[in-house]
């Protein structure tokens, strides 16, 4: 499992990958930080920051996993993973950590980084920052489980982004889709289906069991599903 992991995030490293992660996130938060609170002063709202990181999402987290298992099938060295001395869900839990090693390392070095300058020329409040870093984090951790799995439906690793970017889009904006619909059932549906307002929970400094248990469901979810496709087609190459 270990070496899974190193093999994986040595893969970022040897292929422009890992470095078109960190460049398009480092940049475009940034820029987000700079416009939205160094140059507001003490009445910028670092929320609307974290917010719109949140559809930043829709572009950095499929270069993550697009390649984490489909290069895998497109390469034939599925076949060598599933029949290696490692459980199935080793495997996959090792391809999810060494992205989640990825994103988290960077959000989480870049939230403290820029966290300093608001409390030198400021008082933000250290409870709903906290907030949406842990927010932000946990819908992160629950979309990379989710490129994850489109990634191991596919051997094209531009359908798997493809396919990361509209799950993406449509778990955020889905409860924007309530305005249009009069059905109560279908409304109460969507807004289940909802991450962002789960994530304003977090977002305003309040911890809300309801929403991690929602955020750690997604993520076990589709890495169980993750893990019965390897399962699958190990059984069809047997």
């Amino acid at each position: 499992m270990l070496a899974i992991y190193k093999r994986e995030m040595r893969a970022y490293f040897t292929s422009p990958v890992g470095y078109m992660f960190c460049a398009i996130f480092f940049a475009v938060s940034s820029f987000l930080f700079m416009l939205l609170n160094v140059q507001a002063g003490e009445d910028a709202s670092y929320t609307t920051y974290f917010t719109l990181l949140l559809y930043l999402f829709i572009i950095i987290i499929p270069l993550l996993t697009m390649k984490l298992v489909s290069e895998e099938r497109k390469m034939r060295t599925d076949q060598l993973l599933t029949t290696a001395p490692v459980t199935l869900s080793g495997i996959v839990f090792s391809k999810y950590l060494a992205a989640l090693t990825m994103f988290g390392g960077s959000f989480i070095v870049t939230s403290i980084v820029y966290f300093i300058p608001l409390s030198m020329y400021g008082n933000p409040n250290a409870a709903m920052y906290i907030g949406c870093v842990v927010g932000v984090f946990l819908v992160g951790s629950a979309f990379i489980s989710i490129g994850i799995f489109i990634s191991s439906l596919t051997e094209n690793q531009f359908i798997s982004a493809l396919g990361t970017v509209g799950a993406i889009i449509f778990l955020l904006l889905v409860s924007s889709l309530n305005n249009y619909i009069n059905n109560e059932a279908i409304r109460n549906f969507l807004s289940g289906l909802s991450v962002t307002s789960r994530y304003a929970y977090f977002a305003n400094g309040l911890f809300a069991y309801d929403a991690l248990l929602y955020f750690i469901s997604i993520s076990a979810v589709f890495l169980f599903l993750t893990i019965r496709v390897f399962e699958k087609r190990r059984w069809s190459n047997s």
